[in-house]
């Protein structure tokens, strides 16, 4: 049995989806995986950490700057671009450190959107140059998924708010330098929120790490925050006009959480595969069973469907539309590929996929973590089922 061919792992040369510039950059992500990632990601697992200079790598490399603005630092990238780095830096097999290193791209596009000039130059060149780290923090103790109700509260109060609050589950929450905080300043409901750019050492400003069952590195956190004032300046567009950002934010996360989701379902895959060959059972390769040869099959066909469904999603986003029904709808069925595939690889692995240190049982723990941030999955039906017409 082969593996998945190019022409479903999107480096197809003759894709109308991809030019010889995106398979160039495909091949630079990858050595960048292979070479500044790899070799130590299970420490860093193991750790609970990886270093700071990693942003800096991959700033040089030319991946943070994706899609952001040259006159930051940024590269004008189309979506495809983004796309392929998360699916490359997923295939260390550790997607907590894809989140945690590539967080700037939820955490920052509020502030290219809205924010003022003043604060684009003071904050984005630093983020963007992998010397400041940025976090979004939207979800909170009371809820996750239903923004329009959240219950941090930011007040005037002469040339600053005052914030008070809490934030829960947090990627980069004790790192960061820069949080893009969801708070209310209005009244109830989606209308009364704002975005305001908060900094690390703002007073009455407080984070506390988490331990999670996976994402090991991705510094999953609480913020508190108990009076804590922010200069006016750094509220991100106009007062009570932060739900819509939120929401343009939110498509374009679900977008690469979708790319990586399936490039993890793709290492499972791929992993099971080479151990199926290799496995001899019963004086056999455990690849000659039919039931493991249709398991893999069915991996297969899942992984594919998922990536052509985000290409031409991806090729809608880039002509500026925002097909919200099928990207929901795609943030589900790439996030149950992803549980169908770990759990099918897994059980190929037997008791060896049971052991710390293989890319399958990392992933393995990492499924729900999928299925929940971005939108859980009973959110993304009843989202879908809106946007359908009933």
């Amino acid at each position: 049995m082969s593996g998945i061919q190019d022409a479903a792992t999107s480096q197809n040369p003759k894709s109308p989806y991809y030019s010889a510039e995106h398979l160039e950059f495909r091949h630079a992500v990858s050595r960048f995986v292979r070479e500044e990632i790899e070799p130590h990601i299970d420490g860093w697992e193991e750790a609970g950490s990886f270093p700071t200079e990693l942003y800096r790598k991959a700033a040089v490399a030319g991946i943070l700057g994706l899609g952001f603005p040259a006159r930051y630092g940024g590269l004008e990238k189309d979506h495809f671009h983004r796309i392929i780095a998360a699916e490359e830096m997923s295939r260390a097999g550790a997607g907590g450190l894809t989140s945690a290193l590539m967080n700037h791209g939820v955490a920052m596009p509020p502030v290219v959107a809205a924010g003022s000039e003043a604060l684009k130059a003071r904050v984005l060149p630093g983020v963007l140059a992998g010397e400041k780290i940025c976090a979004l923090a939207v979800t909170e103790p009371s809820g996750g998924s239903d923004v329009a109700g959240l219950r941090s509260t930011a007040v005037r109060e002469g040339r600053c708010y005052v914030v008070n609050g809490a934030k829960s589950y947090i990627t980069s929450g004790t790192r960061a330098d820069y949080f893009t905080v969801a708070v209310r300043t209005g009244g109830s409901g989606p209308g009364g929120l704002s975005l305001l750019l908060i900094e690390r050492d703002a007073p009455g400003f407080q984070r506390r790490r988490l331990k999670t069952m996976g994402w090991a590195c991705a510094d999953i956190a609480v913020l508190e925050f108990s009076d804590c004032r922010v200069p006016l300046e750094n509220l991100i567009g106009a007062e009570n006009q932060g739900f819509g950002l939120l929401m343009q934010n939110f498509a374009l996360e679900r977008l690469f959480m979708i790319a990586s989701c399936n490039s993890l379902s793709r290492v499972c895959y791929e992993d099971a595969l080479a151990y199926a060959r290799q496995r001899q059972v019963f004086g056999e390769p455990l690849i000659a069973k039919q039931v493991i040869r249709h398991k893999l099959t069915d991996m297969a066909m899942a992984i594919r469907a998922t990536q052509a469904y985000l290409e031409q999603l991806v090729w809608l986003a880039d002509r500026g539309e925002q097909p919200t029904a099928d990207i929901c709808l795609l943030k589900n069925q790439a996030s149950l590929t992803m549980e169908r595939c770990a759990r099918e690889a897994l059980q190929i692995f037997g008791g060896a996929g049971y052991v710390r240190g293989t890319r399958v049982e990392r992933i393995y723990r990492e499924v729900r973590v999928n299925a929940i941030g971005g939108g859980a999955e009973e959110v993304m039906r009843d989202f879908a089922a809106a946007n359908l017409g009933y």
